[in-house]
């Protein structure tokens, strides 16, 4: 099978505490026929930027990325303009960036001219999250490859922020998102219907204030198990870290937590289509899947 081959922008923390990530991702597109192509070199996106006008500095990092997957795209070493970013911070950093220097020429102008090392960002690239990617292959295909028995399996899909806000760079409609729900649906889960999908998981808050994103954590974790949830899925590395790792505050504030298994949506898709263990990528959760999905018969 030939592989239709995408720029890809991984991103700091897939190369490093979200290796489950990347690796499940990486294998889950190229058994759809994608090849996920990282470039020679990127840097890491800036993650947050200033909103204000006058503020060109935070946009210098995506654009260099930008920049990056334009040189890929002359090489011939992709297939398309596009480029994909599997973590929900990197795509909405460099979706925004992207699209205020396609909209403004003086911004594009003034980044050019600071990175005058660097050759002109030409506005050619488009940029899209790998929720984008499935609803372009279709869940048919997804019901196709899914070859393990989900049915008993009852998923939450977590959205957070960076995937929904602002409206302008939303991958899904962000008052009722429905891609992963769609998602888990195909790859014959159940999927748990909860209002806290959309909630903030505290952000950077888990750096000096562990306390309270543990408390968002036991709210959105345990509203999610009151729905009958036998596991979380996520596509954020930060808020599966809150979610996931945050599990251990949770138990110290609220004795009665119950843990709950927090996996990114591609882990769940390499069970599925009967992918090797090695994909997986299980000894990067701090809670352990094995015990949930062996329960059910999955594995």
């Amino acid at each position: 099978m030939s592989l239709k081959r995408l720029s890809y922008f991984p991103g700091c923390s897939l190369k490093t505490k979200a290796q489950n990530f990347e690796i499940s991702a990486i294998e889950v597109s190229r058994a759809l026929g994608v090849e996920l192509v990282e470039p020679e070199k990127w840097n890491c996106c800036g993650t947050v930027f200033s909103l204000t006008d006058d503020d060109l500095l935070h946009h210098l990092a995506p654009v260099r990325d930008l920049i990056r997957f334009e040189e890929m795209q002359s090489k011939g070493l992709v297939d398309d303009n596009r480029v994909l970013a599997l973590c929900s911070m990197c795509y909405n950093t460099l979706k925004r960036s992207n699209l205020r220097v396609k909209e403004n020429d003086d911004d594009l102008k003034n980044i050019n001219d600071l990175m005058y090392l660097e050759e002109d960002y030409k506005r050619s690239i488009d940029v899209i999250h790998f929720f984008q990617l499935i609803e372009e292959l279709g869940f048919d295909a997804i019901k196709e490859k899914a070859v393990k028995p989900f049915d008993n399996l009852n998923v939450a899909p977590y959205y957070g922020c960076m995937l929904l806000r602002p409206k302008e760079v939303a991958i899904d409609d962000p008052e009722e998102p429905a891609v992963q729900e769609h998602l888990i649906e195909s790859l014959g889960a159940n999927s748990i219907d909860f209002p806290y999908k959309k909630l903030c998981c505290g952000s950077y808050q888990t750096v000096n204030n562990k306390e309270a994103v543990a408390r968002l954590a036991h709210d959105i974790l345990g509203n999610a198990q009151k729905r009958g949830a036998d596991l979380v899925v996520t596509s954020c590395p930060l808020c599966a870290f809150n979610l996931d790792s945050r599990q251990k505050v949770v138990k110290e504030l609220y004795p009665d937590f119950r843990e709950i298994p927090v996996l990114y949506i591609t882990q769940l898709m390499a069970i599925a289509f009967g992918l090797d263990k090695k994909t997986w990528g299980f000894e990067y959760n701090y809670i352990d899947p094995e015990p949930v999905l062996k329960n059910k018969n999955i594995i």
